[in-house]
């Protein structure tokens, strides 16, 4: 233990340090879809990024002989703290070799920063909330983890046990191709619902994008204020994180539910990008930016979805509307090209969206896990 050593990144060569640490860590491993390291320098700007307006967050690296072996961010987020009247931390970004005394030695720093700042359970991962990337993939390694869905080896399961971390939930992935199809029965049903209930569904507008992403913030942080781990998104937030979707989403998998003309859902899907950065390795230039444009331009390589976000107005949940979302994305992939989706994450404890995923055809394939941990004492 005496040549391992912990310390908190300072200096911008060392967050440069701790955000590439990974590609070293998973050079081999054919699973592994690096992020963009141009978007990842922005991500943890605290100039750039709004998440800090409101979170204090220490990053922290491990070396051994010199050379950075793992890493782990403890988060303290305040927004979090105060709508679930909390004292909650957070840890995120967690990568390190297979050796449980430097897995310690980490999760040891991140538990002093959050007790540090008064918190009493730490819990994760979380890069950085529930707004983000979360949960550690504990079934499901053998493919490639869908755009914005984390991936990480199986012996973190092991790692994370030996460290006293407990189960606090569940999140499932979906799977979906063409021999699943949602049958006519159900196809049937979803279009009597959608008459009888006096819905009706657009696409975004991106001609006026600002008065529709206010629409979109206001509709997400009704439907999902019950949920678990939910908090709310500021302004700035769905912003920040709208202004690099509109980059690169596709409005036909975008759409807005009003029932009697009132907001009461929304749902989007991406194409799913990762096979391609997985190609780009982190790099945008000179290669990554050409590697990009062929392969969605000219090859038009993607064949999945990824349904990222399904939200109804509490009021509104039993209307059927999940179903019509599915149905809609489903018909239009379809239509698209697109061979299979994925539907994720669905917490496990939502009954109706799970039941709803399955009567679509869509079977349960990744899961992923939130831990946590008592940190008072």
């Amino acid at each position: 233990m005496s040549n391992l050593t912990i310390k908190e990144v300072i200096s911008p060569k060392e967050l440069r340090s701790f955000i590439k640490l990974p590609l070293r860590l998973y050079k081999d491993n054919p699973y592994y879809v690096p992020h963009l390291l141009a978007d990842r320098r922005k991500f943890f700007d605290k100039k750039l990024n709004p998440f800090f307006k409101h979170a204090r967050v220490k990053h922290f690296l491990a070396y051994k002989n010199g050379n950075p072996v793992g890493r782990i961010s403890g988060i303290v987020n305040g927004l979090h703290n105060e709508y679930h009247n909390e004292k909650t931390g957070f840890f995120g970004f967690f990568d390190c070799v297979d050796d449980y005394d430097i897995a310690s030695t980490l999760f040891n720093a991140a538990y002093e920063f959050v007790k540090s700042e008064g918190m009493e359970t730490i819990r994760g991962p979380a890069n950085f909330s529930t707004n983000d990337e979360i949960g550690l993939l504990i079934e499901g390694f053998d493919s490639l983890p869908t755009f914005m869905m984390t991936y990480n080896p199986p012996y973190y399961i092991g790692l994370y046990e030996k460290l006293g971390l407990k189960k606090t939930e569940d999140l499932i992935a979906f799977y979906i191709d063409e021999k699943s199809a949602p049958s006519k029965r159900i196809l049937n049903i979803t279009e009597k619902m959608r008459a009888r209930g006096k819905i009706s569904i657009r696409n975004i507008k991106m001609n006026d994008f600002g008065n529709e992403l206010e629409l979109i913030r206001t509709i997400y942080n009704g439907a999902w204020s019950k949920n678990w781990g939910f908090v709310p998104m500021t302004p700035d937030e769905f912003t920040y994180i709208a202004d690099d979707f509109k980059k690169i989403v596709d409005p036909d998998f975008i759409f807005l539910a009003f029932i009697d003309g009132k907001p009461a859902g929304f749902s989007l899907a991406m194409p799913d990008y990762n096979p391609i950065f997985k190609k780009m390795n982190g790099k945008l230039f000179p290669l990554g930016l050409m590697k990009f444009l062929y392969h969605t331009k000219i090859k038009k390589s993607i064949t999945g979805l990824r349904l990222i976000t399904m939200g109804v107005v509490h009021q509104y949940q039993k209307t059927g509307l999940d179903m019509i979302f599915f149905v809609k994305t489903y018909n239009e992939g379809i239509r698209k090209g697109y061979r299979w989706a994925e539907i994720s994450w669905v917490l496990e404890r939502n009954i109706l969206m799970n039941k709803s995923a399955i009567l679509m055809g869509a079977r349960p394939y990744k899961k992923y896990r939130v831990y946590e941990k008592s940190i008072v004492g």
